[in-house]
């Protein structure tokens, strides 16, 4: 007994030497690029499951929108998102010179005119909401692409107000690289909120519809729009036995305006072009009111490697209502980058209608802007009536 006592004692003085070994001897040397790896996996895996167990938006009850950039392509999805969840939400006052006048001197010279109105609607905002949303958008998959201004708003925002009581609630959509897309992130926004994942899930279904509903009824109308443009250019064109027409009346003038949502439907930043169209008889259609799905698909007839979805959206319209429209109008607001490149291969591509560009920035004034859109209406006339032909 003594002997199996002292050899099982010895037994487990050397398994525990054993495991002592092991524990004190020293393991292989790290490269530090496998040791920066593997400290990589661990913060990201620490980062992940924080952000699954997040709740730190559960205080915030009324939620601020700024009335700018992509408020008008996407507003209705992120509004009744938040009103799903139990949300108020609070959207900036429409633009005007006071609000872009505050965001200038609140932003960097470098910043394009519609960075600088945004800016100013999240000053605006200051005190009247717990939070404001401001999501960072890189891309919705390859080609579909969002301008650099869309994905770094958030840090635009929190370091233009570093002092001020500014708190931003953010989401970010990159499909390409992280892999996140817009359900997934408004789901997980939903949890931060303190919603289950079944009801985060239950609120974006029900805003994502909203929206597509909203986007069917602008596109619908605008189709009937178009109808009644045939329709009054057929009767306009009949004729009697003599040749005389039926009717005294001008074959409608049909304007396709060409513009970022941002800047086509806010009236400050476009200079008011569609109430100076309009009153001119000219019926406008707008190229972001086109069905999105129909125009993304058309558009890569049109280049292959045009980054920049929103841009997309609207060349695939212009390619599709080429048909429809005597003139397009191309409003851009200075210095937008993916309009520089894309209007200058509209310029050179789309051919067969008189296009007229215009750029808007702080120190336009309308007297000029009236102009020119007064020659390009009266040009369309002159060449409804038959042109040269007919002079």
């Amino acid at each position: 007994m003594m002997a199996k006592d002292s050899g099982k004692d010895k037994r487990d003085s050397t398994m525990a030497n054993g495991v002592g070994r092991v524990a004190l001897e020293p393991a292989e040397p790290q490269t530090p690029l496998a040791a920066s790896l593997d400290a990589a996996r661990k913060a990201a895996a620490s980062t992940a499951a924080v952000l699954r167990s997040r709740t730190d938006c559960t205080d915030i009850r009324r939620i601020g929108i700024p009335r700018a950039l992509l408020y008008y392509r996407y507003g209705i999805l992120w509004k009744t998102f938040f009103e799903q969840l139990g949300r108020e939400v609070v959207i900036s006052d429409v633009s005007d010179k006071d609000v872009f006048d505050a965001g200038e001197r609140a932003s960097v010279d470098e910043c394009c005119l519609a960075s600088k109105l945004y800016l100013g609607h999240v000053q605006s905002l200051e005190g009247s909401c717990d939070a404001l949303f401001v999501p960072s958008l890189v891309n919705k998959g390859h080609r579909k692409g969002y301008c650099t201004k869309y994905q770094a708003l958030p840090d635009l925002v929190a370091n233009t107000f570093p002092d001020a009581r500014v708190r931003i609630v953010s989401l970010l959509v990159n499909e390409t690289e992280e892999k996140l897309d817009e359900k997934s992130a408004f789901i997980a926004l939903g949890q931060r909120f303190g919603a289950s994942a079944a009801d985060a899930k239950k609120a974006y279904r029900a805003a994502h519809a909203a929206q597509q509903r909203a986007d069917r009824v602008a596109a619908r109308a605008q189709e009937r729009r178009i109808a009644e443009i045939e329709q009054s250019r057929k009767h306009a064109g009949e004729r009697d036995a003599d040749g005389v027409p039926y009717s005294g009346e001008a074959a409608p003038l049909a304007i396709l305006l060409v513009a970022h949502p941002y800047v086509a439907h806010d009236s400050f930043v476009n200079g008011g072009i569609v109430d100076l169209l309009e009153s001119m008889g000219a019926t406008v259609l707008y190229a972001d009111e086109t069905d999105h799905a129909k125009a993304l698909h058309e558009s890569f007839e049109f280049s292959e490697t045009l980054p920049w979805l929103v841009n997309r959206e609207l060349v695939g319209s212009m390619t599709l209502l080429h048909e429809h429209v005597d003139g397009i109008v191309l409003v851009s607001a200075f210095p937008c980058g993916p309009d520089s490149m894309t209007n200058d291969a509209v310029a050179r591509c789309i051919q067969g209608k008189p296009i007229l560009s215009l750029t808007v920035d702080a120190q336009s004034g309308t007297a000029g802007l009236e102009t020119r859109v007064e020659s390009f209406i009266d040009i369309l006339r002159y060449q409804q009536r038959g042109g040269y032909l007919n002079g």
